[in-house]
């Protein structure tokens, strides 16, 4: 009887497993709750939260007693909390920290309903606003804004788990709106670019001052931290005047940064500020915003060398007239037709070959504001976009005074995601079989994510000024999950013995893979067994920047129960091929990938990364007859073949934050700042194998409004080398700035600021806010 009891609780257990495998259609979408703020901006965190970033505008859900600018979203619930944002992120960069927080980079000036200038503005400079009464943002133009991820259990009223943005403390050396970040293999990140006020795109028509347009271009790069570093004047944004903003940027082997921009390109070395030019982008077709373009690199694997290609689909070709200037496009944009065509770069190749763009498979429909989304299968998803138009946002354009799609310069909505595979044949790389096409209009401000199941989060599109909710593409607070053509597995692998760090070269580890974890033939799994490193990045205007995806080195043993063993290569020791930080790791059988498991790539430090020389992998060891106990097929409609050729707990993680900022503390005076690096895990202990010899060699305003005037304040000039240590009350040791690394020692303190307060960031005389009127308790 109890064997008859066990038996039947076997079946049903299992029957449970197989239909929460199959839970989730294959090429569908589903509900995925609502996000709170318009998701302009999203990153995720950690395996259970997604943080979402918006402009300041009248959303209904508040922080304090005011329109949020920001959200965590909880990934199993699919539910969404508003978070503190004080300054107007509207528009800005962000990126990873090696330490695996997160940080956001300038943004707007305040504004107030209907995206006029704030109520409060600069002494000075009354074109610019300083803080919003009703809305109750600051001005953002220079912040740095800093995040440490928290997870289920932690507490999220705590100031360790908020935004830290107070740019009186922190802040850029100029205002950046629109402006490209990219991490070197340091950890350092690299602004380039971007508007100081402005509208569509950033010049004046004719385009007589092609560096600055009047004070409304920033044409300089400069670093964070900067460690004394002055920003430089960068000649490349004088080249591309006008259509460069959010700036293409993907770091190089060699610790060059190739840039692409208006219709021409560099490989650029941040250090020396030396420029080499790049042919143009094949007929004149423009991939920055506003044109939009997807873009990516390709997946970097042991079978290309670890050499890096990049990817450019869709944007769109106008004439130089047609780009119009701040206020407005000239040509009438939602009836241009978008480009289908899509061009492949390497701009360091190995084999000597010439250096220049390639054609590559039309995409299925031609498209704007498209999105490339890494698969840990090694396919590239494309979601969002338009059939037509640009992205921005504008009443009327130089031709016609109202136009038809309310403020949107898009129109037809491409809902269907497509499938490209740079491993399938050319002429067969695209596919859209079995793919669901989405009613949700996902233009301009809208944004995807990959999560850890290997799903992908879509959310956003607001191509309005302010929240509308009756335009004819409204505000959007609606987000979906889409699931790749791999879920119609009906198991997925497992696998246990993930590392929490990773480092660039050195031992190898090994990965446990049960029997349960695939069907078929033991041998054949193994021969079709992928390990992925894979960043999704921070996303924003139809770019993630930061995403990489890269296959480790592995060999594998498959004992006498099904189970195999992956021996795994560390990542190849060149830090500029996967800049330090986080990023998930995946096991992929056939096509169909594991659960991601949360790693940090690097020290957590940014500092120059330790790189070692790997050792080779032990040979792979078969046994014939052995099979998988896992449930029906394990093999992917629509992705990558599988196929791969192999090659003869705890961790110091450094969490944040800070680090970033300091103080200065005298007898009666408090000065500002601190800067910290959380320790939230301990480091990993060595793990045993060999690893394989790499041959990669190591590297030592808004849219749509006339422009009145420009930003010419006299706001303070600081920025993240100004301030000098003060140790925290909570005895935390701080960060100095100017030092050549950050180091990890304390958790994150953030001096609370009571309601009553009243923190002015920026001018000693300017207005100060009531204490009702507070954003929340900081």
């Amino acid at each position: 009887m109890i064997s008859r009891q066990l038996c039947l609780l076997a079946a049903v257990l299992g029957a449970a497993s197989y239909a929460a495998a199959q839970a989730h259609s294959p090429g569908s979408f589903e509900d995925g709750g609502d996000t709170l703020v318009s998701a302009m901006m999203m990153f995720l965190g950690n395996t259970d939260k997604v943080y979402i970033l918006d402009k300041s505008e009248g959303n209904a859900a508040k922080f304090g007693d005011y329109p949020a600018m920001g959200a965590v979203y909880d990934i199993a619930s699919r539910q969404a909390e508003t978070m503190a944002v004080e300054t107007n992120v509207f528009c800005a960069s962000g990126m990873h920290l090696p330490n695996g927080s997160f940080a956001t980079f300038g943004g707007n000036g305040a504004i107030g309903k209907g995206g006029n200038i704030s109520d409060i503005r600069y002494p000075n400079n009354q074109g610019q606003g300083l803080f919003d009464t009703q809305y109750g943002d600051y001005d953002g133009t220079k912040a740095i804004r800093i995040l440490n991820p928290c997870k289920d259990g932690d507490d999220f009223t705590s100031p360790n788990c908020q935004w830290f943005d107070n740019s009186s403390l922190l802040s850029m050396q100029s205002q950046r709106w629109y402006s490209a970040a990219e991490p070197m293999g340091d950890g350092t990140i690299v602004l380039i670019g971007g508007f100081t006020n402005g509208g569509y795109i950033n010049r004046n028509y004719p385009n007589v001052d092609t560096a600055k347009e009047g004070g409304a271009a920033n044409p300089t790069y400069e670093f964070f931290p900067a460690n004394g570093r002055q920003e430089q004047f960068m000649n490349f944004m004088n080249k591309t005047s006008g259509l460069n903003a959010y700036a293409l940027t993907y770091l190089m082997p060699s610790g060059k940064m190739l840039v692409q921009a208006n219709y021409s390109t560099t490989l650029w070395d941040p250090l020396t500020n030396e420029e080499t030019d790049l042919p143009d982008m094949p007929g004149q077709i423009v991939r920055v915003y506003p044109a939009s373009g997807a873009n990516a690199m390709l997946p970097l694997t042991p079978e290309n060398d670890y050499t890096p290609t990049v990817i450019f689909c869709g944007g769109i070709y106008m004439d130089d007239w047609s780009w119009g200037n701040y206020s407005w496009p000239f040509a009438d944009t939602w009836a241009i037709p978008s480009s289908n065509k899509c061009h492949t770069l390497t701009p360091e190749p190995t084999d000597g070959s010439t250096v220049d763009y390639v054609e590559d498979d039309d995409l299925p429909v031609g498209r704007t504001m498209g999105q490339f989304i890494a698969l840990p299968d090694m396919t590239m998803l494309v979601v969002n976009g338009g059939a037509n138009g640009t992205a921005g946002y504008s009443t009327r354009t130089f031709n016609t005074l109202q136009a038809p799609y309310g403020m949107s310069l898009a129109s037809e909505p491409v809902g269907q995601p497509a499938l490209y595979n740079p491993r399938a044949p050319k002429g067969q790389r695209w596919s859209t079989a079995g793919f669901d096409t989405s009613p949700i209009a996902r233009l301009y401000h809208s944004s995807a994510i990959l999560l850890p199941d290997a799903s992908v989060l879509i959310a956003g599109s607001n191509p309005n000024v302010d929240v509308n909710l009756t335009a004819p593409f409204p505000t959007t607070y609606k987000a979906e999950v889409f699931y790749p053509s791999y879920f119609s597995a009906s198991n997925r692998p497992t696998f246990t013995g993930a590392p929490t760090t990773l480092s660039y070269g050195g031992n190898s580890f090994d990965l446990q893979v049960p029997a349960s974890a695939y069907s078929g033939l033991a041998n054949d799994a193994a021969d079709n067994t992928t390990v992925i490193l894979l960043r999704g990045g921070w996303t924003t205007h139809a770019m993630n920047m930061g995403q990489r995806i890269m296959q480790l080195n592995n060999t594998y043993t498959v004992n006498s129960d099904g189970s195999l063993t992956l021996h795994v290569s560390q990542p190849p020791p060149n830090p500029n091929l996967f800049q330090p930080g986080p990023a998930m790791l995946f096991v992929t059988i056939s096509g169909i990938p594991s659960n991601g498991s949360w790693v940090i790539v690097g020290t957590g430090n940014i500092e120059q990364q330790p790189t070692q020389p790997a050792s080779s992998l032990p040979a792979n060891v078969r046994v014939d007859g052995v099979s998988g106990t896992g449930s029906g097929a394990s093999t992917s409609s629509g992705g990558a073949d599988g196929s791969k050729k192999n090659s003869a707990t705890a961790s110091h993680t450094g969490a944040i934050v800070g680090g970033i900022i300091a103080a200065v503390a005298a007898v009666g005076i408090l000065g500002a700042g601190f800067g910290i690096w959380m320790a939230r895990r301990r480091r990993a202990s060595a793990r045993q194998a060999l690893a394989l010899s790499y041959s990669t060699s190591t590297a030592p305003t808004r849219a749509g409004g006339d422009v009145s005037g420009t930003r010419n304040g006299d706001l303070r000039n600081s920025d993240s080398s100004a301030f000098l240590p003060l140790s925290q009350v909570n005895g935390s040791s701080a960060w100095d700035a100017n030092a050549s690394s950050l180091s990890v020692h304390s958790p994150y303190y953030d001096l609370s600021r009571a309601a009553s307060a009243e923190f002015d960031p920026y001018h000693q005389n300017a207005p100060r806010i009531s204490t009702n009127q507070a954003r929340g308790p900081f």
